[in-house]
């Protein structure tokens, strides 16, 4: 540790103040009795809380002892990305003929060269898709050639983190990623007996084998009775569901990602390209865009101010984790890697004197075992950001308590309701907030808690230290 970093924590304990600044360092402060309750030791818990006008914390507690920060890490990985990329960053697509085009017919390959488009959802490739329209193309006699090769992703098993491999959450990145791979299954009784399944989008080349019984009896929520499996994720797109489903239960929805992402894509272009008059008589396959072409059409995602809302309202495991790739190419050349992106992060965080003893970043998301960074660290981020040029753009990006995002059922109708800018995170054994409140007299306050061990309390922990910040 420097000793210009030894003489900062001694200052911040020296001088850290809690009810009325008179907090002794080291201590529980405002969390003492919630802490008691759910048997919460100190030692599990870093904290700060601080006024942004003020060099001095109101609360601070092992502000050095590098922590897991959940979901809370996007605030570090969405911030360098606004302030070096700026907020009217936008992402490429670019699409390239293998052939010549005469009264509309492309006679060879359509190609889709990805750059990490972290927002490629379905209504933007309609969009996209309108364009090729407008200048002429309409039938394709070749394949759609998919180039994803920008990201060097080396994750490939989407189930890692927690053996769920078509949760939304763990969708792996790619240079070309369409729609997330979401899918919505509607599961609908019938009349006589069966049961309907049908997905959204319904694709051309997902095939759907249903094997489920109607049966009678109680309730016990969707998945509680019957399975879904994949057979091969790899060589086929078939998804089976096979067991029995509760009458009673009527109606239910099942959000899933299934497909390989360039068969996801191919999926959705010929789903969407007839519907503008399109044809694709070819299949897809993985492949290289030109280097020395001009492309036929560029489509640009919207800017990254506008991307930053729903990642950080809604904590998008995904879109963060490209954000992280894409930042590697601020430094590196393609293909670009997480490694490359955490490389970029600190080299920021060095530029600006903000340290990064203790910090490490597996991704961008924070759905990590092993990502750790510091209360010091985020609080630091978090002044800086505050007086940032872009502060409004970034701040706007969280979640409002009580109003939207993941704090929309927090504090909802409550005197904080609205006052609050926030980030929560969650893991086994990891809970987390960090952002900005503006308490009762009008004074704005960096928060950060990382809790660490078991979370039995961990909510209750948050909403005390939040609550506390809001009366000051």
């Amino acid at each position: 540790m420097s000793v210009e970093r030894q003489w900062w924590l001694a200052l911040v304990f020296a001088l850290s103040g809690g009810w009325n600044a008179n907090l002794v360092a080291g201590t529980l402060g405002p969390l003492e009795g919630i802490a008691a309750r759910h048997k919460v030791p100190a030692s599990n818990i870093s904290a700060i809380v601080q006024a942004v006008s003020s060099a001095t914390p109101l609360f601070a507690l092992n502000l050095d002892v590098p922590r897991n920060p959940a979901s809370t890490i996007k605030l570090l990985t969405t911030f360098v990305a606004l302030d070096t990329l700026g907020p009217t960053y936008s992402w490429p697509t670019r699409i390239y003929t293998a052939g010549p085009i005469k009264n509309g017919v492309l006679s060879g390959d359509l190609i889709l060269k990805g750059y990490g488009d972290p927002y490629l959802v379905e209504e933007n490739l309609w969009k996209m898709l309108g364009e090729l329209r407008r200048q002429g193309l309409r039938e394709i006699n070749g394949d759609l050639v998919i180039d994803d090769t920008h990201f060097a992703v080396t994750r490939t098993d989407p189930g890692a983190f927690d053996a769920q491999p078509y949760r939304l959450y763990n969708v792996v990145p790619n240079a070309l990623l369409v729609n997330f791979k979401a899918f919505v299954f509607y599961f609908v009784p019938g009349a006589d007996g069966g049961i309907t399944i049908r997905s959204v989008p319904a694709l051309p080349n997902l095939k759907i084998v249903n094997r489920l019984k109607l049966v009678q009896g109680r309730c016990r929520g969707v998945l509680a009775s019957f399975t879904m499996t994949v057979p091969d994720p790899v060589a086929t797109d078939e998804v089976v569901f096979a067991g029995n489903y509760q009458a009673s239960c009527g109606e239910q929805a099942l959000p899933r990602s299934l497909l390989q992402p360039a068969n996801y894509a191919y999926g959705m272009f010929k789903t969407l390209w007839a519907q503008h008059g399109g044809s694709l008589k070819g299949g897809v396959r993985l492949g290289t865009a030109p280097s020395n072409k001009t492309p036929f059409a560029v489509w640009q995602s919207p800017s990254l101010a506008d991307i930053l809302r729903p990642l950080n309202k809604w904590s998008n495991n995904m879109m963060a984790d490209a954000l992280l790739y894409t930042l590697g190419g601020t430094l590196f050349d393609p293909p670009l890697s997480l490694a490359h992106g955490e490389t970029v992060i600190k080299a920021y965080l060095t530029k600006h004197h903000l340290a990064t003893e203790g910090l490490v970043m597996e991704n961008g998301s924070g759905l990590s075992r092993v990502s750790r960074i510091t209360a010091l660290t985020m609080h630091g981020l978090l002044q800086h950001a505050y007086r940032s040029r872009y502060m409004s753009e970034y701040i706007s990006s969280l979640a409002i308590a009580g109003i939207d995002g993941t704090m929309r059922r927090r504090f909802k109708r409550t005197a904080e309701t609205g006052w609050m800018h926030l980030k929560t995170g969650h893991l086994n054994e990891v809970a987390a907030v960090a952002g900005f409140i503006r308490a009762h007299s009008g004074t704005t306050y960096v928060v950060v808690l990382f809790l660490n061990g078991p979370t039995g309390g961990g909510s209750a922990l948050i909403d005390t230290l939040l609550a506390w910040t809001h009366r000051q």
